[in-house]
């Protein structure tokens, strides 16, 4: 039979059912990337409006750490949870009608005053503050050492010179604090523009624990690894698919021929 011939699949090549079964394989493995991507966008997003809410800052009594016009992301805690050192946003009646941005420098028990040495003082520890602006030493009003009463706070701004703060209200019946029960939330970061996370305030170290960050970092990883998987997966079906068929017609041509 010299004069006829026959074709034979190469054992382990594609056919068209092998093209086809990539093709879904594929297929499934971009739906199963898109679907994971959607939980964790989603998720990222929905946790990050539970936990935080967007402020506006609109002077410049908290500069050079925020900016007037600057977007922060602040925490939703309970006022018991706040600490030396925390940036937070507060609402009192006697200051104003407004939501207001402050630092945290004394609780409920703490002696403050300024300054000695251009630093503040608390508790008789001289308070570094390298996020300060440069000028500060120079711009600092003093004020008599305040005794903060139980489950009150007292709050400075950044721009010491110029911030309506508790500075201000030294002759109030509370001495210029505010209730921990006023604290709305603490600025985590500054989102536009993007500055990123507030600096940790360890001059408040040596009088005890900081606050932890929250889970800013978490939320935005969750987000921008949903929308890499949402991309990738979407992408991935149709470049698989071509792929296989090209793989396909290749196996095709190179088929044995006897």
């Amino acid at each position: 039979m010299s004069g006829q011939s026959t074709t034979r699949t190469v054992p382990g090549s594609s056919g068209p059912g092998g093209a086809r079964a990539g093709g879904r394989t594929g297929q499934r493995l971009s739906n199963l990337a898109v679907a994971l991507g959607m939980v964790l966008f989603l998720g990222g997003f929905v946790w990050g409006a539970v936990v935080y809410r967007p402020y506006t800052v609109p002077t410049t009594s908290m500069a050079p750490t925020i900016g007037a016009g600057d977007r922060v992301l602040a925490q939703r805690i309970d006022g018991a949870d706040v600490r030396r050192g925390d940036v937070v946003v507060f609402e009192d009646a006697t200051w104003s009608n407004a939501p207001m941005v402050k630092r945290v420098v004394a609780v409920g028990g703490d002696k403050v005053s300024c300054c000695q040495d251009g630093k503040l003082k608390v508790n008789g520890k001289e308070i570094d503050e390298p996020y300060l602006p440069e000028d500060t030493v120079t711009g600092f009003a003093n004020f008599p050492e305040v005794t903060v009463p139980k489950g009150r706070l007292f709050l400075l701004g950044d721009e010491r010179s110029g911030s309506v703060d508790s500075t201000a209200h030294l002759t109030d019946a509370a001495s210029g604090t505010v209730s921990r029960g006023a604290v709305r939330a603490r600025v985590d970061a500054v989102a536009w523009p993007m500055d990123g996370m507030l600096e940790a305030p360890t001059g408040f170290e040596q009088l005890g624990a900081l606050s932890s960050p929250g889970p800013l970092r978490t939320v935005v990883a969750l987000v921008i690894g949903g929308a890499v998987l949402v991309l990738g997966g979407a992408a991935y079906g149709p470049v698989a698919k071509r792929a296989g068929a090209s793989r396909a017609r290749a196996n095709a041509g190179t088929a044995g021929v006897r």
